[in-house]
Protein backbone atom coordinates (compact mmCIF):
# COMPACT_ATOMS: atom_id res chain seq x y z
CA UNK A 1 0.00 0.00 0.00
CA UNK A 2 1.17 3.54 -0.78
CA UNK A 3 0.02 6.16 1.72
CA UNK A 4 0.73 9.76 2.56
CA UNK A 5 2.88 9.89 5.69
CA UNK A 6 -0.01 11.39 7.68
CA UNK A 7 -2.29 8.47 6.78
CA UNK A 8 -0.13 5.47 7.63
CA UNK A 9 -2.08 4.69 10.82
CA UNK A 10 -5.31 4.98 8.84
CA UNK A 11 -3.86 2.57 6.27
CA UNK A 12 -2.89 0.05 8.94
CA UNK A 13 -6.39 0.17 10.42
CA UNK A 14 -7.96 -0.35 6.98
CA UNK A 15 -5.61 -3.24 6.18
CA UNK A 16 -6.34 -4.92 9.52
CA UNK A 17 -10.07 -4.41 9.03
CA UNK A 18 -9.83 -6.18 5.65
CA UNK A 19 -7.97 -9.15 7.17
CA UNK A 20 -4.52 -8.04 5.97
CA UNK A 21 -2.68 -6.81 9.10
CA UNK A 22 0.73 -7.65 7.65
CA UNK A 23 0.42 -5.65 4.43
CA UNK A 24 3.42 -3.45 3.66
CA UNK A 25 2.79 0.28 3.66
CA UNK A 26 5.16 2.78 2.07
CA UNK A 27 4.88 6.32 3.38
CA UNK A 28 5.18 9.10 0.81
CA UNK A 29 5.50 12.84 1.40
CA UNK A 30 3.53 14.39 -1.48
CA UNK A 31 1.15 17.08 -0.25
CA UNK A 32 -2.45 15.83 -0.06
CA UNK A 33 -4.55 16.76 -3.13
CA UNK A 34 -1.34 18.03 -4.74
CA UNK A 35 -1.96 20.04 -7.93
CA UNK A 36 1.66 20.99 -8.63
CA UNK A 37 3.20 18.46 -11.01
CA UNK A 38 6.80 19.23 -10.01
CA UNK A 39 6.04 18.54 -6.33
CA UNK A 40 4.32 15.27 -7.22
CA UNK A 41 7.26 14.18 -9.39
CA UNK A 42 9.73 14.88 -6.59
CA UNK A 43 7.62 12.96 -4.08
CA UNK A 44 7.47 9.98 -6.44
CA UNK A 45 11.25 10.09 -6.88
CA UNK A 46 11.82 10.10 -3.12
CA UNK A 47 9.42 7.18 -2.56
CA UNK A 48 10.52 4.98 -5.48
CA UNK A 49 13.35 3.12 -3.72
CA UNK A 50 11.04 2.28 -0.82
CA UNK A 51 8.34 1.10 -3.24
CA UNK A 52 10.80 -1.19 -5.05
CA UNK A 53 12.12 -2.57 -1.75
CA UNK A 54 8.60 -3.24 -0.45
CA UNK A 55 7.70 -5.07 -3.67
CA UNK A 56 10.84 -7.20 -3.89
CA UNK A 57 12.09 -7.95 -0.35
CA UNK A 58 11.24 -11.53 0.75
CA UNK A 59 8.31 -11.89 3.13
CA UNK A 60 9.15 -12.21 6.79
CA UNK A 61 7.71 -15.06 8.84
CA UNK A 62 5.19 -12.66 10.39
CA UNK A 63 4.15 -11.36 6.95
CA UNK A 64 3.68 -14.90 5.62
CA UNK A 65 1.43 -15.84 8.53
CA UNK A 66 0.30 -12.86 10.61
CA UNK A 67 -0.50 -13.90 14.16
CA UNK A 68 -4.19 -13.69 14.94
CA UNK A 69 -4.91 -11.75 18.09
CA UNK A 70 -6.65 -13.81 20.72
CA UNK A 71 -10.12 -12.43 21.34
CA UNK A 72 -11.38 -12.94 24.86
CA UNK A 73 -14.95 -12.26 25.83
CA UNK A 74 -14.75 -9.03 27.81
CA UNK A 75 -16.11 -8.78 31.29
CA UNK A 76 -19.39 -6.90 31.63
CA UNK A 77 -17.84 -5.02 34.55
CA UNK A 78 -15.24 -2.54 33.26
CA UNK A 79 -14.65 -0.34 36.29
CA UNK A 80 -15.51 0.38 39.92
CA UNK A 81 -14.91 3.79 41.43
CA UNK A 82 -16.17 7.36 41.76
CA UNK A 83 -17.72 9.35 38.91
CA UNK A 84 -14.55 11.34 38.31
CA UNK A 85 -12.42 8.20 38.42
CA UNK A 86 -14.72 6.48 35.94
CA UNK A 87 -14.53 9.40 33.54
CA UNK A 88 -10.72 9.43 33.69
CA UNK A 89 -10.67 5.66 33.13
CA UNK A 90 -13.02 5.84 30.13
CA UNK A 91 -11.26 8.87 28.64
CA UNK A 92 -7.80 7.28 28.84
CA UNK A 93 -9.13 4.30 26.90
CA UNK A 94 -10.61 6.47 24.19
CA UNK A 95 -14.25 5.66 24.97
CA UNK A 96 -15.50 9.22 25.38
CA UNK A 97 -15.88 12.45 23.41
CA UNK A 98 -14.09 14.81 25.76
CA UNK A 99 -17.15 15.67 27.87
CA UNK A 100 -18.10 13.89 31.13
CA UNK A 101 -19.94 10.60 30.61
CA UNK A 102 -22.84 9.06 32.49
CA UNK A 103 -21.84 5.65 33.93
CA UNK A 104 -23.52 2.86 31.89
CA UNK A 105 -24.43 0.74 34.90
CA UNK A 106 -26.46 -2.46 34.53
CA UNK A 107 -29.52 -0.74 36.00
CA UNK A 108 -29.16 2.35 33.79
CA UNK A 109 -28.80 0.24 30.64
CA UNK A 110 -31.75 -1.92 31.68
CA UNK A 111 -33.86 1.24 32.09
CA UNK A 112 -32.71 2.47 28.68
CA UNK A 113 -33.82 -0.81 27.08
CA UNK A 114 -37.38 -0.03 28.18
CA UNK A 115 -37.46 2.31 25.18
CA UNK A 116 -37.66 -0.57 22.68
CA UNK A 117 -39.37 -3.94 22.27
CA UNK A 118 -36.35 -5.33 20.41
CA UNK A 119 -34.17 -7.88 22.26
CA UNK A 120 -30.79 -6.62 23.56
CA UNK A 121 -28.79 -8.86 21.21
CA UNK A 122 -30.70 -7.77 18.08
CA UNK A 123 -28.23 -6.36 15.52
CA UNK A 124 -29.57 -3.11 14.07
CA UNK A 125 -26.67 -2.79 11.63
CA UNK A 126 -22.91 -2.77 11.11
CA UNK A 127 -21.35 0.66 11.57
CA UNK A 128 -18.42 1.71 9.38
CA UNK A 129 -15.49 2.11 9.15
CA UNK A 130 -14.59 -1.05 11.12
CA UNK A 131 -18.03 -2.64 10.70
CA UNK A 132 -18.85 -2.96 14.39
CA UNK A 133 -22.10 -4.76 15.21
CA UNK A 134 -24.57 -2.24 16.63
CA UNK A 135 -26.72 -4.38 18.89
CA UNK A 136 -29.63 -2.85 20.75
CA UNK A 137 -27.70 -3.22 24.01
CA UNK A 138 -24.62 -1.42 22.63
CA UNK A 139 -26.89 1.39 21.42
CA UNK A 140 -28.38 1.58 24.92
CA UNK A 141 -24.95 1.58 26.61
CA UNK A 142 -23.64 4.44 24.49
CA UNK A 143 -26.96 6.25 24.81
CA UNK A 144 -26.67 6.14 28.60
CA UNK A 145 -23.09 7.42 28.38
CA UNK A 146 -24.33 10.37 26.30
CA UNK A 147 -27.03 11.22 28.87
CA UNK A 148 -29.99 9.93 26.85
CA UNK A 149 -33.29 8.81 28.37
CA UNK A 150 -35.33 5.71 27.49
CA UNK A 151 -37.74 7.88 25.45
CA UNK A 152 -34.82 8.66 23.14
CA UNK A 153 -34.11 5.00 22.44
CA UNK A 154 -36.50 4.57 19.46
CA UNK A 155 -34.91 7.61 17.79
CA UNK A 156 -31.38 6.31 18.45
CA UNK A 157 -32.24 2.97 16.84
CA UNK A 158 -33.62 4.77 13.78
CA UNK A 159 -30.43 6.87 13.70
CA UNK A 160 -28.33 3.69 13.53
CA UNK A 161 -30.53 2.41 10.68
CA UNK A 162 -29.82 5.68 8.84
CA UNK A 163 -26.09 5.53 9.62
CA UNK A 164 -25.83 2.04 8.16
CA UNK A 165 -27.85 2.80 5.00
CA UNK A 166 -25.41 2.73 2.01
CA UNK A 167 -27.17 5.76 0.49
CA UNK A 168 -25.79 7.91 3.31
CA UNK A 169 -22.23 6.58 2.94
CA UNK A 170 -20.97 6.95 6.51
CA UNK A 171 -17.83 5.08 5.46
CA UNK A 172 -16.77 8.12 3.46
CA UNK A 173 -18.33 10.98 5.38
CA UNK A 174 -17.44 9.65 8.83
CA UNK A 175 -13.72 9.31 8.13
CA UNK A 176 -12.99 11.84 5.40
CA UNK A 177 -10.57 14.72 5.68
CA UNK A 178 -13.59 16.92 4.93
CA UNK A 179 -14.91 16.73 8.52
CA UNK A 180 -18.55 16.13 7.61
CA UNK A 181 -20.94 16.03 10.58
CA UNK A 182 -24.22 14.11 10.66
CA UNK A 183 -27.17 16.51 10.61
CA UNK A 184 -30.41 15.06 12.01
CA UNK A 185 -33.95 16.29 11.32
CA UNK A 186 -36.74 14.81 13.45
CA UNK A 187 -40.25 14.80 11.98
CA UNK A 188 -43.66 13.54 13.05
CA UNK A 189 -45.57 13.28 16.35
CA UNK A 190 -42.58 11.93 18.32
CA UNK A 191 -41.15 15.48 18.28
CA UNK A 192 -43.62 16.49 20.98
CA UNK A 193 -43.31 13.28 23.02
CA UNK A 194 -39.55 13.68 23.26
CA UNK A 195 -39.49 17.50 23.07
CA UNK A 196 -37.02 17.95 20.25
CA UNK A 197 -36.68 21.70 19.88
CA UNK A 198 -37.75 23.24 16.57
CA UNK A 199 -37.92 26.86 17.72
CA UNK A 200 -35.51 29.46 19.13
CA UNK A 201 -31.99 28.12 19.59
CA UNK A 202 -32.80 24.63 18.36
CA UNK A 203 -29.19 24.06 17.28
CA UNK A 204 -27.75 25.56 20.48
CA UNK A 205 -27.05 23.70 23.75
CA UNK A 206 -29.83 23.49 26.31
CA UNK A 207 -32.38 20.92 25.07
CA UNK A 208 -31.75 17.40 26.30
CA UNK A 209 -33.22 15.65 23.24
CA UNK A 210 -31.33 17.78 20.68
CA UNK A 211 -28.12 17.44 22.66
CA UNK A 212 -28.03 13.76 23.60
CA UNK A 213 -29.33 12.30 20.33
CA UNK A 214 -26.48 13.83 18.37
CA UNK A 215 -23.95 13.11 21.09
CA UNK A 216 -24.99 9.46 21.29
CA UNK A 217 -24.56 9.10 17.53
CA UNK A 218 -20.99 10.38 17.89
CA UNK A 219 -20.31 7.67 20.46
CA UNK A 220 -21.89 5.02 18.20
CA UNK A 221 -19.57 5.97 15.34
CA UNK A 222 -16.52 5.97 17.61
CA UNK A 223 -17.12 3.10 20.03
CA UNK A 224 -19.09 0.73 17.77
CA UNK A 225 -17.96 1.82 14.31
CA UNK A 226 -14.34 2.37 15.34
CA UNK A 227 -13.81 5.85 13.86
CA UNK A 228 -11.05 7.22 16.08
CA UNK A 229 -9.65 10.70 15.60
CA UNK A 230 -6.45 10.79 13.49
CA UNK A 231 -6.58 6.99 13.10
CA UNK A 232 -9.72 6.34 11.02
CA UNK A 233 -11.42 9.75 11.27
CA UNK A 234 -8.98 11.91 9.33
CA UNK A 235 -10.85 15.22 9.46
CA UNK A 236 -8.31 17.97 8.76
CA UNK A 237 -9.94 20.61 10.95
CA UNK A 238 -12.76 18.67 12.58
CA UNK A 239 -16.30 19.92 13.01
CA UNK A 240 -18.13 21.16 16.15
CA UNK A 241 -21.33 19.81 14.59
CA UNK A 242 -20.11 16.30 15.41
CA UNK A 243 -21.00 16.92 19.05
CA UNK A 244 -24.64 17.34 18.11
CA UNK A 245 -26.57 18.75 15.14
CA UNK A 246 -30.20 17.86 15.78
CA UNK A 247 -33.32 19.86 14.96
CA UNK A 248 -37.04 19.17 14.66
CA UNK A 249 -39.41 20.57 12.07
CA UNK A 250 -42.08 23.00 13.18
CA UNK A 251 -44.78 21.17 11.26
CA UNK A 252 -47.68 23.01 12.89
CA UNK A 253 -46.35 26.38 11.70
CA UNK A 254 -45.36 25.16 8.24
CA UNK A 255 -47.57 25.72 5.18
CA UNK A 256 -46.00 22.68 3.49
CA UNK A 257 -45.67 18.96 4.08
CA UNK A 258 -42.90 17.88 6.49
CA UNK A 259 -39.67 16.31 5.31
CA UNK A 260 -40.56 12.72 6.16
CA UNK A 261 -43.67 13.01 3.96
CA UNK A 262 -41.53 14.43 1.13
CA UNK A 263 -39.30 11.38 1.64
CA UNK A 264 -42.21 8.94 1.20
CA UNK A 265 -43.62 8.31 4.69
CA UNK A 266 -47.10 9.00 6.03
CA UNK A 267 -47.69 12.22 7.97
CA UNK A 268 -48.88 10.27 11.04
CA UNK A 269 -45.51 8.46 11.23
CA UNK A 270 -42.35 9.76 12.88
CA UNK A 271 -38.90 9.69 11.34
CA UNK A 272 -35.33 10.92 11.41
CA UNK A 273 -33.64 12.25 8.29
CA UNK A 274 -29.87 12.36 7.86
CA UNK A 275 -27.34 14.03 5.62
CA UNK A 276 -23.73 15.12 6.11
CA UNK A 277 -22.90 18.83 5.73
CA UNK A 278 -19.54 20.25 6.70
CA UNK A 279 -20.56 23.91 6.67
CA UNK A 280 -23.33 25.83 8.38
CA UNK A 281 -24.19 29.47 7.71
CA UNK A 282 -26.68 31.86 9.30
CA UNK A 283 -27.77 34.73 7.08
CA UNK A 284 -29.74 37.89 7.64
CA UNK A 285 -32.55 37.95 5.09
CA UNK A 286 -32.18 40.54 2.34
CA UNK A 287 -35.83 41.51 2.73
CA UNK A 288 -39.03 40.24 4.33
CA UNK A 289 -40.85 39.70 1.02
CA UNK A 290 -40.49 36.61 -1.14
CA UNK A 291 -37.87 38.25 -3.37
CA UNK A 292 -35.68 39.12 -0.38
CA UNK A 293 -35.96 35.66 1.18
CA UNK A 294 -35.25 33.77 -2.05
CA UNK A 295 -32.34 36.06 -2.93
CA UNK A 296 -30.80 35.33 0.46
CA UNK A 297 -30.91 31.61 -0.28
CA UNK A 298 -29.67 31.76 -3.88
CA UNK A 299 -26.93 34.34 -3.47
CA UNK A 300 -25.28 32.81 -0.41
CA UNK A 301 -24.49 29.35 -1.68
CA UNK A 302 -20.77 28.64 -1.25
CA UNK A 303 -19.15 27.79 -4.62
CA UNK A 304 -16.85 25.25 -2.97
CA UNK A 305 -19.74 23.29 -1.42
CA UNK A 306 -22.55 22.59 -3.85
CA UNK A 307 -23.63 19.17 -2.59
CA UNK A 308 -26.60 18.13 -0.47
CA UNK A 309 -27.97 21.25 1.19
CA UNK A 310 -30.69 21.99 3.73
CA UNK A 311 -32.31 25.42 3.88
CA UNK A 312 -33.80 26.27 7.28
CA UNK A 313 -36.39 29.01 7.09
CA UNK A 314 -38.57 30.34 9.88
CA UNK A 315 -42.36 29.94 10.08
CA UNK A 316 -42.90 33.62 9.19
CA UNK A 317 -40.66 33.36 6.13
CA UNK A 318 -42.35 30.12 5.06
CA UNK A 319 -45.82 31.68 5.28
CA UNK A 320 -44.63 34.70 3.30
CA UNK A 321 -43.37 32.45 0.52
CA UNK A 322 -46.43 30.18 0.54
CA UNK A 323 -48.79 33.15 0.37
CA UNK A 324 -47.13 34.11 -2.91
CA UNK A 325 -47.42 30.64 -4.38
CA UNK A 326 -43.98 29.26 -3.56
CA UNK A 327 -43.81 25.53 -2.86
CA UNK A 328 -40.75 23.62 -1.63
CA UNK A 329 -40.02 22.18 -5.12
CA UNK A 330 -40.30 25.66 -6.65
CA UNK A 331 -37.95 27.10 -4.03
CA UNK A 332 -35.39 24.35 -4.69
CA UNK A 333 -35.66 24.97 -8.44
CA UNK A 334 -35.22 28.73 -7.95
CA UNK A 335 -32.12 28.27 -5.80
CA UNK A 336 -30.68 25.85 -8.35
CA UNK A 337 -31.39 28.17 -11.30
CA UNK A 338 -30.15 31.41 -9.73
CA UNK A 339 -27.51 30.18 -7.28
CA UNK A 340 -24.75 30.66 -9.84
CA UNK A 341 -21.21 31.99 -10.08
CA UNK A 342 -18.90 32.83 -12.98
CA UNK A 343 -17.17 29.67 -14.20
CA UNK A 344 -13.77 30.81 -12.92
CA UNK A 345 -15.20 30.82 -9.37
CA UNK A 346 -16.73 27.34 -9.66
CA UNK A 347 -14.88 24.35 -8.18
CA UNK A 348 -15.27 22.40 -11.45
CA UNK A 349 -13.20 25.08 -13.22
CA UNK A 350 -10.19 23.92 -11.22
CA UNK A 351 -10.82 20.22 -11.73
CA UNK A 352 -11.68 19.63 -8.06
CA UNK A 353 -12.81 16.12 -7.16
CA UNK A 354 -16.54 15.71 -6.50
CA UNK A 355 -17.12 18.90 -8.49
CA UNK A 356 -20.10 17.57 -10.48
CA UNK A 357 -18.33 18.88 -13.55
CA UNK A 358 -16.72 16.62 -16.13
CA UNK A 359 -14.17 17.53 -18.82
CA UNK A 360 -15.86 19.30 -21.72
CA UNK A 361 -18.78 20.65 -19.68
CA UNK A 362 -17.13 23.92 -18.66
CA UNK A 363 -18.32 26.97 -20.59
CA UNK A 364 -15.78 28.42 -23.04
CA UNK A 365 -15.89 31.84 -21.38
CA UNK A 366 -14.70 31.91 -17.73
CA UNK A 367 -17.23 34.71 -17.11
CA UNK A 368 -20.16 32.50 -18.14
CA UNK A 369 -22.18 31.37 -15.13
CA UNK A 370 -22.43 27.88 -13.66
CA UNK A 371 -24.96 26.50 -11.18
CA UNK A 372 -23.53 25.76 -7.73
CA UNK A 373 -25.99 22.98 -6.91
CA UNK A 374 -25.85 19.95 -9.23
CA UNK A 375 -29.66 19.79 -9.33
CA UNK A 376 -32.78 20.92 -7.41
CA UNK A 377 -32.87 17.41 -5.87
CA UNK A 378 -29.77 18.26 -3.87
CA UNK A 379 -31.80 20.76 -1.82
CA UNK A 380 -34.29 20.24 1.02
CA UNK A 381 -36.30 22.93 2.80
CA UNK A 382 -37.44 22.66 6.42
CA UNK A 383 -39.34 25.09 8.64
CA UNK A 384 -37.79 25.71 12.06
CA UNK A 385 -36.36 28.47 14.24
CA UNK A 386 -37.76 31.23 16.43
CA UNK A 387 -38.74 34.87 15.88
CA UNK A 388 -36.27 36.86 13.83
CA UNK A 389 -35.00 37.51 10.32
CA UNK A 390 -32.28 34.87 9.94
CA UNK A 391 -32.03 31.90 7.56
CA UNK A 392 -29.82 28.82 7.96
CA UNK A 393 -28.00 26.88 5.24
CA UNK A 394 -26.27 23.58 6.01
CA UNK A 395 -24.28 22.30 3.03
CA UNK A 396 -21.47 20.00 2.00
CA UNK A 397 -19.20 19.36 -0.95
CA UNK A 398 -20.83 17.62 -3.88
CA UNK A 399 -20.21 13.88 -3.75
CA UNK A 400 -22.06 11.92 -6.46
CA UNK A 401 -24.52 9.20 -5.54
CA UNK A 402 -25.20 10.29 -1.96
CA UNK A 403 -28.66 11.24 -0.78
CA UNK A 404 -30.78 12.29 2.17
CA UNK A 405 -31.69 9.21 4.22
CA UNK A 406 -34.97 8.96 6.15
CA UNK A 407 -35.86 6.17 8.58
CA UNK A 408 -39.14 5.52 10.35
CA UNK A 409 -39.09 5.62 14.17
CA UNK A 410 -40.74 2.54 15.68
CA UNK A 411 -42.19 3.00 19.15
CA UNK A 412 -42.54 0.28 21.82
CA UNK A 413 -45.96 -0.98 22.90
CA UNK A 414 -45.74 0.85 26.25
CA UNK A 415 -44.79 4.16 24.66
CA UNK A 416 -47.53 6.17 26.36
CA UNK A 417 -46.44 5.02 29.82
CA UNK A 418 -42.80 5.74 29.03
CA UNK A 419 -43.55 9.27 27.83
CA UNK A 420 -45.64 9.95 30.96
CA UNK A 421 -42.74 8.83 33.17
CA UNK A 422 -40.43 11.50 31.74
CA UNK A 423 -42.97 14.25 31.11
CA UNK A 424 -41.56 16.41 33.89
CA UNK A 425 -38.10 16.60 32.26
CA UNK A 426 -38.56 20.21 31.19
CA UNK A 427 -36.31 23.14 32.19
CA UNK A 428 -38.08 25.86 34.17
CA UNK A 429 -36.31 29.21 34.07
CA UNK A 430 -36.47 31.86 36.79
CA UNK A 431 -38.52 34.86 35.73
CA UNK A 432 -37.14 38.36 36.36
Amino acid sequence: MLANEGFVTDGRSAASNMGMPGVRIVAETIQCECSVQEDADEGIRLAMNDIIAALTAPLTAEERAPARKKSERPSRLAFKGSLSELNRFFYKRGWGDGLPLVPPTESAVREMLAGTDLPPDHVVGKIEPRHGFATVEKIAINGVMAGALPIHMPILIACVEALTDPAGDLGTYGTSTGSWAPFWIVSGPVRHDVRVNSSSGALSPGDIANAVIGRAVGLFVKNIGGARKAVEDMGVLGNPGKYSSVIAENEEASPWSPLHVDQGLDKSESAVSLFYPNSYTQLWQYGSDDRGILSTLAYNLIPGRGGLSCFIITPVQAKTLAARGWTKPLIAKYVYEFGRVPAYRHRAYYGVDFAHGVPGTLPPNPMDSMAILPSPEHARIIVAGGPGAFIGIASGAGMPGRNFVTKKIRLPAAWGELVARYRSMVPTYERY
